[in-house]
């Protein structure tokens, strides 16, 4: 398994989100977009709002960058 995270702190918006598939998007503050699956939602929750702002890491998987550890921002 060749998984890493890439520390520095991103930020962004939920872009999307299909609750039925558990994956989402976020665009970042810098304009790329991320996928994302809910267990990555640091809350446990697997639900999050489309338009609420986040802050996530990048995990390396299979290729490319995901956003994981995601947590709500106020």
């Amino acid at each position: 398994m060749t998984e890493s995270v890439h520390r520095s702190l991103q930020t962004g918006t939920v872009a999307a989100f299909d609750a039925a598939r558990g994956l989402g998007e976020i665009e970042s503050d810098a304009g790329e977009r991320v996928t994302f699956h809910c267990v990555e939602i640091a809350d446990g929750t697997r639900e999050i709002d489309v338009g609420g702002r986040v802050s996530y890491s990048l995990l390396a998987k299979f290729g490319r960058y995901e956003a994981a550890s995601i947590r709500r921002e106020p």
